[in-house]
């Protein structure tokens, strides 16, 4: 398991995660996420994003829209993503990020902390209230020196030996399920004569 930038073909890939996990996608730009991808199979399973908003007083930096999918989550790779992002954000300058999420704790374990919204930059803040309304009333924005960031030794493990999670088959659906006595229905084109 590794993670990388994401390239121009991994788009299709990554707006269709983003969509099926309600994430934000305000933005949109392939180019500023990072993909945890498995080496042997070469399959995706998680992603995330840096997002630079540009203001007057300098650069903020984002970290946002980070997703694993089902069959991969407890096994570190959210862990990586958010690690990898924080080193590309050091690389780009930035001394602090911040996140605004549904999932605070998650993050808290790399040693973010929670910010009230009133102590946001204006552009955060106009971000936090926008996520309020679109994406969950719960949100909460955090905040990480990035020289603080720290990674749980068991996530670094875990992430050593990642492989998906076997998912549960979907239930065959059959006519009653739908309210439908199969004996007694009338099909498209039955006339009933």
């Amino acid at each position: 398991m590794y993670v990388r930038d994401a390239k121009n073909r991994d788009e299709v890939w990554l707006l269709d995660h983003i969509e099926a996990m309600g994430l934000d996608d305000a933005a949109f730009r392939s180019r500023d996420y990072v993909i945890a991808v498995d080496e042997e199979t070469n399959e995706r399973a998680g992603f995330g994003r840096v997002r630079v908003h540009k203001t007057d007083d300098g650069d903020i930096c984002e970290l946002t829209g980070i997703g694993v999918l089902d069959a991969w989550r407890e096994q570190g790779v959210g862990a990586h993503v958010v690690e990898r992002l924080v080193d590309k954000a050091t690389a780009d300058g930035f001394e602090t990020v911040y996140s605004i999420t549904d999932r605070p704790n998650y993050l808290v374990q790399f040693g973010f902390d929670p910010v009230e919204s009133t102590d946001l930059p204006a552009k955060l803040r106009e971000r936090f209230d926008e996520k309020r309304e679109s994406v969950d009333e719960s949100v909460v924005a955090t905040v990480l020196a990035v020289e603080n960031f720290e990674m749980p030794s068991r996530l670094r493990e875990a992430f050593k030996e990642a492989t998906p999670h076997e998912e549960e088959p979907e239930p065959v659906e059959s006519a009653e399920d739908f309210g439908i006595d199969p004996d007694r229905a009338t099909y498209k084109y039955d006339t009933g004569r």
